[in-house]
């Protein structure tokens, strides 16, 4: 490991945080550095701190230290994500015996010069007792690897010598700052502090001084791995051979749903039955699914995380299905209920006694034979964290069970980090969203009440996989909604292909693990009398608007059922299924052929509790930027047989409602996120978002 530290973009920070000091601009450089580096730290990992002076409401000069808020990011965290406390008080607490939790974050939170700022790092203390000015801390997978160990404490020495002092397992707080203290009173002239299945921390009076230390104490135990291994555990080289890349991403595609659907936490709702669906994240590096195909990763998937501060975000052990387990549904099941009876029961046996409700006890971490690994989250960013300490974790295991034993922390111990409530706090639980954990697959996502959909949807929280034929405006589209682009997956293809329909479903379920509401919304028009009808031109409108919508419903079905968690379909039909409009003909039956698929869909879907719904949209125009393609196509027929210009068109429509009003692409969104919610038991149902249109109310 290479030292990151740049002469010129220190200079850079300092201009930049020139308002708050050097001594903080160049803790947030150095933070950055570290934050940035995930085989030192990942999401919220680790922490650091730096003292200097600032004054008090009475003008008193006082000495103060800066240190990282609890759940901040140190990759990303600016000076406002270190807080800064009084320093004299907190260094008082070193003459206790004991302090509690409560005590010891009321005592931090009182330092705090600014009582609105966020909670110091629940290792605020130690950081204190420490007397040099900058501290790192950090979870180094080199450091895990060589002390999550039986013999971890002999390993360290041999790597370091006496140039750090090495500490037992102790739990995170007041107890852990009085050993570090200690440890450093005897060992004054150490670099640094190893603490066994945890981490490392470094020290220096320069932001510079503090984090070399850290890559050079890392860098050592990197090159003792090496040189012990010759360059890397054989786990991870492809001895048992995975599955090829392409069949990775095939057999994933086919085994996710199932799994999610097997995963899916249910409960009793005020709505009836609530799913608390999940967003899945796959990763399947070459070593990662090396990991995965050798006959050692079912043991050590059974076995804790290689430091405790990963367990709120993926709990202890990972799921290890082999390929007949992930092949076969009922199977599956069996595999996940496993799992939970095993939660379960290390609840009772050492987490109960703290006095908490047990977490949901369904994995959040799969690890399926030679493909890879699947995480869980309630949303696609708590999957995408999981995901990235579950591949770190593969592959520090593999490296600590090549060095020696892996030996990750007791069940009890494990169970007091995990039950915490200081540790807990990190999370930071919010109300999620209406839609947080659901898959929509949207088509015609590329036209006005396409984009209309798509927005609407990723407002209310769901993640959305959008196609369209046209890839240019598909990309206008996505720029138009950059602000939920991590939700956002777009895909081009043709829906009249069946094989590419299925691709479609497959590259969604890969994306996010699966699908939850279907909206076959694309379609296109044809202005001309029936009895002038071009038939080829009708071949097309009717495979575009009806056998393209045969195709979705057709590989939803085989998603959904899979999942077996039921879901929504909401077909976008049309206000010309009820009230067809002259010269029309081709659009007109097109979509109420599409209609009654869908009514054939809500008889069947319901075996699997699928709902089935339809939107009447119409005189939808959109805007200059996603304009509506239907209307491009119809306008300027109706345009001139009306006399009217674009801006007459509009009116017009808007006028003859009964409600007056102008009907949005964001209006049919609203529609769709309402049947998607499922607050209500309807299936079969039609809606009209039209403003009031009598000849078309359904019937």
């Amino acid at each position: 490991m290479d030292s990151r530290y740049d002469e010129r973009e220190a200079a850079a920070y300092r201009e930049r945080f020139a308002a708050v000091g050097d001594e903080l601009a160049m803790r947030v450089y150095t933070s950055h550095l570290i934050g940035g580096d995930p085989e030192l730290v990942l999401h919220g990992g680790g922490n650091t701190s730096v003292k200097a002076r600032a004054r008090d409401v009475l003008g008193r000069e006082i000495a103060v230290m800066h240190v990282k808020g609890s759940g901040s990011d140190l990759g990303d965290l600016g000076p406002k994500g270190l807080p800064a406390v009084r320093l004299d008080p907190l260094r008082e607490l070193r003459e206790l015996d004991e302090l509690s939790d409560d005590a010891m974050v009321n005592a931090v939170r009182g330092a705090l010069l600014d009582s609105q700022a966020p909670n110091p790092s629940v290792e605020t203390l130690l950081h204190a007792f420490l007397p040099a000015r900058f501290v790192d801390h950090t979870h180094a997978n080199a450091i895990l690897a060589l002390t999550d160990q039986p013999d971890g404490e002999a390993l360290a020495r041999e790597v370091y010598g006496s140039d750090v002092a090495v500490l037992p397992w102790i739990m995170p707080g007041f107890p852990l700052a009085k050993a570090v203290a200690d440890a450093f009173d005897r060992q004054p002239d150490c670099r640094g502090i190893v603490l066994r299945k945890h981490g490392l921390f470094t020290f220096g009076d320069d932001g510079r001084t503090s984090y070399e230390r850290m890559i050079e104490l890392v860098d050592r135990a990197e090159r003792f791995l090496t040189d012990r291994l010759g360059g890397v555990s054989p786990m991870l080289c492809g001895e048992p051979a995975p599955l090829l890349r392409a069949d990775r991403d095939r057999v994933f595609a086919s085994a996710l749903p199932a799994l999610r659907g097997a995963v899916t936490v249910t409960c009793e709702g005020k709505n009836g039955v609530e799913r608390g669906r999940r967003i899945a994240e796959v990763r399947s590096a070459d070593d990662v699914a090396a990991f995965s195909a050798h006959p050692e990763a079912r043991a050590l998937c059974a076995l804790g995380p290689i430091t405790p501060d990963h367990v709120i975000r993926t709990k202890g052990k990972y799921l290890y299905l082999s390929t007949a387990e992930f092949a076969d549904r009922a199977t599956c099941d069996r595999a996940v209920a496993d799992f939970v009876a095993d939660y379960e029961k290390y609840y009772a046996e050492s987490a109960a006694r703290m006095g908490f409700p047990m977490i949901a006890p369904e994995p959040v971490v799969c690890v399926l034979e030679g493909l890879g690994l699947v995480a869980f989250g309630a949303d696609r960013r708590a999957a995408r964290v999981a995901a990235d300490i579950a591949e770190h974790t593969l592959r520090v295991k593999a490296m600590a069970a090549a060095l020696g034993e892996y030996e990750p922390l007791t069940p009890y111990e494990l169970a007091e980090m995990e039950y915490w409530p200081l540790e807990r706090k990190k999370l930071k639980k919010v109300a999620p969203p209406p839609l947080a954990g659901q898959v929509a697959f949207v088509t015609g996502a590329a036209g006005a009440i396409g984009c209309g959909i798509v927005e609407v949807l990723l407002e209310r929280g769901a993640c959305v996989f959008a196609t369209d034929v046209d890839a240019a405006r598909l990309a206008t589209v996505r720029e138009r909604l950059a602000h939920g682009s991590d939700r956002l997956v777009t895909a081009t293809g043709d829906l009249t292909e069946r094989s590419r329909v299925n691709e479609l479903f497959d590259e969604c379920v890969r994306a996010f693990g699966g699908v939850d509401c279907v909206v076959p919304n694309a379609g296109i028009a044809h202005v001309q009398s029936l009895a002038e009808m071009d038939v080829e031109r009708f071949e097309r409108v009717l495979a575009v608007n009806t056998t393209a919508t045969l195709h979705v419903l057709q590989a939803a079905a085989r998603v959904l059922r899979a999942q077996g968690t039921g879901g929504s379909v909401v077909l976008q039909a049309s206000k010309n299924v009820f009230a067809p409009g002259k010269s029309f003909g081709a659009y007109s039956a097109s979509k109420a052929a599409a209609l009654q698929l869908l009514r054939i869909a809500a008889l069947e879907f319901a075996e699997f509790g699928v709902r089935c719904n339809a939107i009447n949209a119409d005189a939808v125009f959109g805007d200059d930027d996603v304009p509506s393609q239907l209307w491009a196509e119809v306008g300027p027929d109706r345009m001139q047989a009306r006399g009217l210009d674009a801006a007459g068109l509009r009116e017009f429509y808007r006028s003859r409602s009964l409600l007056g009003e102008r009907v949005l692409p964001r209006h049919v969104g609203d529609a769709v996120a309402f049947f998607a919610a499922a607050t209500t038991p309807t299936t079969g149902a039609v809606l009209p978002v039209d403003a009031g249109l009598p000849e078309a109310f359904p019937r």
